[in-house]
């Protein structure tokens, strides 16, 4: 799968990666929730850089459609709230 993390570029990131991103993802979902800023910015960052450290940049110059987009590790609690799905930032 394409992963796009925003302001920094792609990455092809195996399905098999997936169970691992979603714990991860069901974390930041319970800190969104109860609105628990510390935790949130601190499973965000743990989220991408998991991203970061699995997956295998695409070139500056490759321009795939991503399958999945992340927010940037930046991003406050409201933007994250944008990305969401019913199921949190990752599918499944």
């Amino acid at each position: 799968m394409i992963v796009r993390i925003m302001g920094e570029g792609q990455l092809v990131l195996a399905d098999s990666h997936f169970a691992e991103l979603n714990k991860l993802d069901d974390e930041l979902l319970a800190e969104m929730e109860s609105g628990d800023g510390p935790g949130f910015r601190r499973t965000l960052h743990a989220l991408l850089g998991k991203v970061r450290e699995l997956g295998e940049p695409l070139p500056d110059d490759s321009l795939e459609p991503s399958e999945l987009i992340l927010p940037a590790s930046d991003a406050t609690l409201e933007e994250v709230r944008q990305f969401l799905r019913d199921d949190g930032l990752i599918p499944g």
